[in-house]
Order: structure tokens, then C-alpha cells, then sequence
């Protein structure tokens, strides 16, 4: 069972998700309100926040994802998935998802992995980026994709057989190649690009 905290400034938006998920039985609405009030909800295993489909300013927004405990899934216009993980979202999915995509993606969310749509991904990779893509080794991709599901060095060395300091050394390939500072933003960038599936 997910409980889940909605927040939509829309009531037509909170009514939509609350129809949802009534759909639903493993996934309770435990409340709904604003972001202030989410922060303090304890009974919630999720947040999921509908910015609306033309959200006024999507970058302040995005800005006041909860730094708390709970984690958050945000439906947004395409444009905004990027600044969402990178503002601490575990999730992201294009406006008006159905109850299916909707409930696969809190469940994701809830169990730590990071969830992307491919349908909100509106840039393109430079040439740059498929390039660093091409160099990407068939061990870095393997890594890279544990990464996508919220793994630590020493559970991804677990999973692959090798060992803490070679999972570090494919990190740190997988950050130059990508360009990226952080792990987080270099699988934000792989999911740009389709490297790993989330």
C-alpha cells in the first residue's frame, strides 16, 4: 500500500488525481493541501503535485519541491522534468497521465527509484551529448542504469560482481562522459538521451 498526499493549486486537478487513484485501492489519498502542508504530512509514503498544464511560473514552482522525507512526484508540462529532478523531484511524469502510469509511477517513487516520462523530454542532445552517449561503455551503461534506480557503490557492486572501487571508477567515466557534476544529473542527462529506462 502507497499512501499518498495530493497537491494541486486546481481543485479540478486534486478531484482528477483523487478519481484516480479511488480506482485504486493499494494507494490511499491520506490528504491534500499545499506545499507547507505536505512538508509536515507524516502519513504519506508519497507526494504527488499537479503544476497544471501551463503552470504561471513553473520555475518557482518546481523551486518549492519539499526537501523533506517524503518523496515527490511532480505532472508538469514537458518543459519542466530537467529543473524538477534537479530540484529534488524523484519523479516526473507529462500532463493528464492515466491511473496506470500514474500508480506505476508513485509506486516507483515511493520505493526510491527515479522516474522520468519520455513524453516531457523536449530538448535535443547537442552533438556533444550523443557523442559522450557513443563512448559510454556496455559495463558504464550497466552502471549507469543502477544509478537510475537509486543504488549505492556498494550495492551496485554487489549486483555486478566487481568491486567498491571499480564501481567508483565507472562513476567518475560516466560523470566526465556525461558532462555531468552529479550522479542525479547524469541520469537526468541518460534519460534525455535514452540511455537507461526508468
Amino acid at each position: 500500500m502507497v499512501r499518498v498526499y495530493v497537491i494541486a493549486e486546481d481543485p479540478v486537478l486534486r478531484h482528477r488525481l483523487r478519481e484516480l487513484l479511488a480506482e485504486h485501492h493499494d494507494f490511499p489519498v491520506v490528504g491534500e493541501g499545499d506545499v507547507d502542508e505536505a512538508s509536515a504530512e507524516r502519513g504519506a509514503d508519497v507526494i504527488v503535485w499537479d503544476l497544471g498544464r501551463d503552470p504561471v511560473d513553473l520555475r518557482r514552482q518546481i523551486a518549492a519541491v519539499p526537501a523533506g522525507d517524503i518523496p515527490v512526484l511532480l505532472i508538469g508540462p514537458g518543459a519542466g522534468m530537467a529543473d524538477a529532478l534537479a530540484a529534488g523531484a524523484r519523479g516526473y511524469l507529462a500532463a493528464e497521465p492515466d491511473g496506470r502510469r500514474l500508480t506505476a509511477a508513485l509506486q516507483a517513487v515511493a520505493h526510491g527509484l527515479l522516474v522520468t516520462d519520455p513524453a516531457a523530454v523536449t530538448e535535443t542532445p547537442d552533438a556533444d551529448e550523443f557523442t559522450a552517449a557513443e563512448a559510454l561503455t556496455a559495463r558504464e551503461r550497466d552502471v549507469l542504469q543502477l544509478l537510475a534506480e537509486g543504488l549505492g557503490n556498494k550495492e551496485i557492486a554487489r549486483r555486478l560482481h566487481i568491486s567498491d572501487h571499480t564501481v567508483k571508477f565507472h562513476v567518475n567515466a560516466i560523470l566526465g562522459k556525461l558532462g555531468a557534476r552529479t550522479r542525479t544529473e547524469a541520469v537526468i542527462r541518460a534519460a534525455r538521451q535514452g540511455l537507461i529506462t526508468l
